[in-house]
């Protein structure tokens, strides 16, 4: 998320879902919304993105997918999603919706 993002939304868009920590490394937490279910992912320097989880590609659930550097590749079919953009990367072509999320004091806060 750019800092420029994070500027505009208010802190009363700011959900506190869970600590880091509860979070595995490389890995995901799935967190229900009224947009659908939302990923949160935590690389291996302790970055952590959220995106739409589904695949653009066939819906498949991307937080059971593998997350590598900054993206996740998906479960069903391989696909690599950036974790920054949601875009699908070269060749694939598709898009999965980003949320805007961050951590403050070893929390993770979620803007839907």
């Amino acid at each position: 998320m750019t800092a420029a993002l994070a500027k505009k939304i208010t802190a009363a868009e700011w959900k506190t879902i869970c600590a880091l920590e509860d979070i595995p490394r490389l890995g995901s937490r799935v967190v229900k919304s009224r947009a659908g279910d939302i990923a949160v992912f935590r690389t291996a320097d302790d970055q952590v993105f959220a995106l739409h989880d589904k695949c653009p590609h066939k819906g498949g659930p991307l937080s059971q997918g593998i997350v590598h550097g900054r993206q996740v590749t998906c479960p069903l079919h391989g696909w690599k999603i950036g974790l920054e953009d949601g875009n699908a990367a070269t060749p694939d072509i598709g898009c999965t919706k980003p949320f805007a999320v961050k951590v403050e004091g070893g929390q993770v806060l979620l803007a839907v």
